[in-house]
């Protein structure tokens, strides 16, 4: 919930609204870009499994790498969006599973 409402607070612009192109992934969402809850998502996923089953873990961030690419390359993110998400995933996997449990 923190991210998506940081996401309208902040309300960044996505690629394809600041350089006029028609992204490759079907989208017309006018902001909301910083950062990707795609690429949180599926970094906190990841995060969830790595106490338990860190082979799956280590799976699902590869998963998390190549999703963020292709956010990037379909024109739907900027790649600061798609590292904050990761990062954010990550972090807040992190203290979630390790420090507060």
């Amino acid at each position: 919930m923190v991210v998506s409402i940081f996401r309208r607070v902040y309300n960044a612009p996505r690629p394809y609204e600041q350089m006029q192109i028609r992204p490759l992934i079907q989208k017309d969402t006018k902001g909301k870009s910083f950062p990707s809850r795609h690429v949180f998502s599926i970094f906190m996923i990841g995060m969830s499994f790595m106490p338990v089953f860190p082979v799956i873990a280590g799976v699902i961030f590869v998963a998390g790498v190549f999703l963020a690419l292709i956010r990037v390359i379909g024109g739907v993110h900027y790649m600061h969006d798609v590292i904050a998400g990761a990062f954010l995933g990550i972090l807040i996997g992190f203290l979630g599973f390790y420090v507060i449990f």
